[in-house]
């Protein structure tokens, strides 16, 4: 591979971890909403869900449980999210290393 491919390669991983971290920033910003309504369960006898336009009146345990798994899956999303920009970066690492050395010669 050439240092132009390289250099290519290079950038369209340094996108791919922009997307990712776009992603992630997501999932985390889901996941504190979960944590908030967590909180705010915890704090009140009546629990409420939103379904379309109206409020229906839940179960409080149902709603706990609901937002404990949806906790779950999120906190997987961002993990899942982190090794891939993790291997990305050790990609992005070689490449450049690689780049640095072919460019010395």
């Amino acid at each position: 591979m050439t240092a132009q491919e390289k250099i290519q390669q290079l950038q369209t991983i340094e996108q791919n971890m922009q997307h990712l971290l776009k992603q992630r920033q997501q999932f985390q910003m889901q996941l504190m909403e979960v944590d908030s309504a967590v909180e705010e369960l915890k704090k009140t006898e009546k629990a409420y869900r939103i379904i379309g336009n109206i409020m229906v009146l839940s179960e409080k345990s149902s709603l706990e449980k609901e937002l404990a798994e949806k906790k779950e899956r999120m906190e997987l999303r961002v993990k899942s999210v982190e090794k891939q920009e993790n291997s990305l970066k050790e990609q992005a690492k070689t490449l450049r290393e690689e780049v640095m050395k072919s460019m010395q010669k």
